[in-house]
């Protein structure tokens, strides 16, 4: 092993021998894995050569000859997360050499790679969503299809999260139970929800969610086997699996994405493209932001305004394929 690791080292770029001593620190008192390793080595390999074509000595850097490093890697078409993922290479080396006393200071603190974009939420169009909605798996048993349909239903419905669809039961518990899950009050119309950080919000069920309910809770315990069929009786849960115990969110997406594949859907689809489709198909019809940062429970409208991206995102779509003058015309 430690003739392999001479001849890996040999094979590096000339690097300061500071340098080797800090791989060696994380190989051995970090125990980093291999490649992560691997990974600082390049990264330090290509600071060295940043440096050495600045004139500059690896410890004498500064932070405006690194910010003008990342301007160069940004020039030549790096992404943003690369950027990111190699200045934290160089930041965790220049800390471990200020806590050596080799520099008075950690030069990459506070020094930042470019922002990446971030990507649009991945929703379904409105003909997708009903139709995935709308499938019913003529292969599938009527418990499981109602199950599933009754989930689809509830998800698009109300944007819930994937845990809090799990984290449903059938009525609401006693005094200390109900403050830790939420419960459907099929009379009413309404999902009590029980979302990130304890916090509880009311969200409508809609008619068509409803129905599926009804649909799903009357078979909800028929046709499971003794014992599983005791269990499923004592289980508060909304939705259970074939051992009636209450459904994982794992075997959500399994269902969830399977469904659609069955249904036609080209799209990738999990529980949070229901929940993105749900807040963007409220937005164009509503536009009413608020409602809909109620209705997904987020605590800052900020995080809701992604969905006004979307929004003019489809409204853009529209105005190219309908407006005579949205196109230029041929230069021929």
């Amino acid at each position: 092993m430690d003739g392999a690791r001479e001849e890996q080292d040999a094979a590096r770029p000339q690097l300061p021998r500071v340098v080797h001593s800090y791989l060696e620190h994380v190989r051995v008192e970090k125990r980093l894995a291999q490649r992560t390793c691997e990974l600082y080595a390049l990264d330090l390999t290509k600071l060295c050569s940043f440096a050495a074509a600045a004139g500059q000595e690896l410890l004498s850097l500064q932070p405006a000859h690194l910010r003008r490093f990342i301007a160069q890697m940004h020039s030549q078409g790096r992404s943003p997360r690369g950027i990111a993922l190699i200045v934290s290479g160089w930041r965790s080396f220049f800390r471990w050499a200020a806590q050596q006393s080799l520099v008075a200071f950690n030069p990459v603190e506070g020094v930042r790679g470019p922002k990446a974009p971030k990507p649009l939420p991945k929703a379904l169009g409105v003909d997708d969503a009903v139709q995935l909605a709308d499938f019913a798996n003529p292969d599938a048993s009527p418990w499981i299809e109602a199950r599933d349909a009754a989930m689809t239903e509830l998800l698009y419905s109300c944007g819930l999260r994937v845990g809090e669809l799990v984290g449903l039961d059938v009525r609401p518990g006693k005094d200390f139970e109900r403050l830790r899950r939420g419960w459907v009050d099929m009379e009413a119309g309404d999902a009590h929800v029980l979302g990130k950080g304890g916090k509880r919000r009311l969200v409508p069920v809609g008619a068509a969610a409803i129905v599926a309910l009804q649909r799903w809770l009357a078979l909800r315990e028929i046709g499971l086997p003794e014992p599983t069929q005791c269990i499923a009786q004592q289980e508060p849960a909304l939705f259970i699996g074939r051992r009636g115990e209450r459904l994982t969110a794992q075997s959500v997406w399994s269902r969830l994405r399977q469904r659609a594949r069955q249904a036609g859907l080209s799209a990738n689809v999990h529980p949070h493209v229901l929940r993105h489709s749900f807040a963007s198909h409220m937005l164009q019809s509503s536009g009413d932001l608020r409602a809909v940062q109620e209705l997904l429970g987020h605590a800052s409208i900020a995080t809701t305004q992604v969905y006004t991206r979307l929004d003019f995102q489809h409204l853009a779509q529209v105005y190219e394929s309908a407006h005579p003058r949205a196109k230029r015309k041929d230069a021929s």
